[in-house]
């Protein structure tokens, strides 16, 4: 009887495991967004390849220009035929939807911004989500009377300036890590070191000399 009831226990316990395990899978969502290349990946394709792009080069034939300033910058003025995604929202599903379906038409992606710098963080994120059909636009923009101003930029060592910001990083790390490390050094020195009381040293009471003289 013993034995049936704990081979009861067992089945049911096995049971609600398997119900669990179900639950969760269907449960389960993947991800939207996925990276598919490393980092170090996104760098070397700065490092290696010419991702800059000069207004004379922009063939929209083959190319969406896509907008990366705020939604009040881009109806203040834009380059004609552009699209608007904020920055920080070009993940949103609407922004990846276009995104996507640029990339099945065959379209090369040409990032622009108030400048070229703005526009290396989506260009990375993007490029590691796969999106290996981009470019930046190598320009400024500014406004004179509420009207755009769209003028060429030469971006000069550039590939330098990123391995130099690469470099620094790792410098800037290895001193944190070297500080860290002395610093805990330091604290269990201190810690592990007896602590001596003071010693307290008590004066000494003067011996009366006998008074001379007297009767």
């Amino acid at each position: 009887m013993k034995e049936l009831e704990k081979t009861k226990r067992i089945s049911i316990a096995a049971v609600m495991t398997i119900l669990v395990v179900i639950i969760a899978l269907l449960s389960y969502k993947r991800p939207k967004h996925l990276y598919t290349t490393q980092p170090t990946d996104a760098l070397a394709q700065i490092l290696n390849t010419d991702y800059l792009l000069s207004q004379k080069d922009i063939n929209l034939t083959n190319q969406a220009l896509i907008d990366l300033r705020s939604q009040f910058d881009f109806d203040k003025g834009h380059l004609e035929n552009a699209i608007n995604m904020y920055a920080p929202e070009i993940l949103n599903d609407e922004n990846s939807d276009v995104l996507t379906d640029l990339k099945e038409q065959g379209k090369t992606l040409v990032l622009y911004s108030n400048n070229p710098n703005e526009a290396i963080a989506p260009y990375m994120v993007l490029y590691q989500l796969g999106f290996d059909n981009i470019k930046i636009l190598s320009v400024v923009n500014s406004y004179y009377q509420n009207k755009l101003i769209t003028k060429d930029v030469t971006v000069e060592n550039a590939l330098a300036d990123v391995n130099a910001f690469i470099q620094e990083s790792i410098k800037k790390k290895e001193e944190a890590m070297k500080k860290a490390k002395d610093a805990a050094a330091k604290t269990k020195y201190v810690a592990s070191k007896p602590i001596i009381a003071p010693k307290i040293v008590v004066p000494k009471k003067k011996k009366k000399m006998p008074v001379e003289g007297g009767c």
